[in-house]
C-alpha cells in the first residue's frame, strides 16, 4: 500500500511542478550594461528604476503573470511571488506614480521588442537565446 501511495505521490509531484528551464536576462545588443545587482535588477522589474547609468530610459518588458517561465523569473530572480510584483504595478499605475512594465505574449516577441528599444530589458529562458540581444551576465 505505502509503495502505492509514494507511486502516486511521485506522479502528482512530475505533473504539478513545471519544467522550467534557468532564465537568463537580456538587454538591447546597444546596451553599455554588462552585470546587474539583484537589487537593481529587482528595482528595474520594480518600475523604480527609470533611467539606465547612461540617463537612456529604461523599457521593461514581461511575459503574462500565468507564465511558468514568468512565475520561475520571479521567484528565483527577483526573489518574490509574481502576485508581489503585480501589486507593485497596480499601486504605482493606480496612484498616478508609476507605469506598468510592456507585457509580451512569447519569448520571441520578448527577443524583437527587447531588440528594437536600445533601452530593453527582458528575460528569456537558457534554451532560447538569441544573438540580437545582449545576455547579461550572472546575478
Amino acid at each position: 500500500m505505502r509503495k502505492i501511495i509514494k507511486y502516486y505521490l511521485f506522479l502528482i509531484f512530475l505533473f504539478l511542478v513545471p519544467n522550467i528551464s534557468a532564465q537568463v536576462i537580456i538587454v538591447n545588443h546597444d546596451n553599455e550594461t554588462s552585470t546587474l545587482s539583484k537589487n537593481m535588477l529587482r528595482s528595474i522589474f520594480a518600475m523604480r528604476s527609470p533611467m539606465w547609468a547612461d540617463g537612456s530610459p529604461i523599457h521593461v518588458f514581461v511575459l503574462k503573470d500565468s507564465s511558468p517561465i514568468h512565475t520561475s523569473f520571479c521567484k528565483h530572480l527577483l526573489g518574490m511571488f509574481p502576485y508581489q510584483l503585480r501589486r507593485v504595478w497596480d499601486r504605482q499605475v493606480f496612484s498616478g506614480t508609476g507605469i506598468a512594465p510592456i507585457t509580451v505574449k512569447s519569448e520571441q516577441e520578448m527577443l524583437e521588442k527587447v531588440s528594437q528599444y536600445k533601452g530593453g530589458i527582458g528575460y528569456i529562458s537558457t534554451d532560447n537565446n538569441s544573438s540580437s540581444v545582449k545576455i547579461l551576465g550572472d546575478l
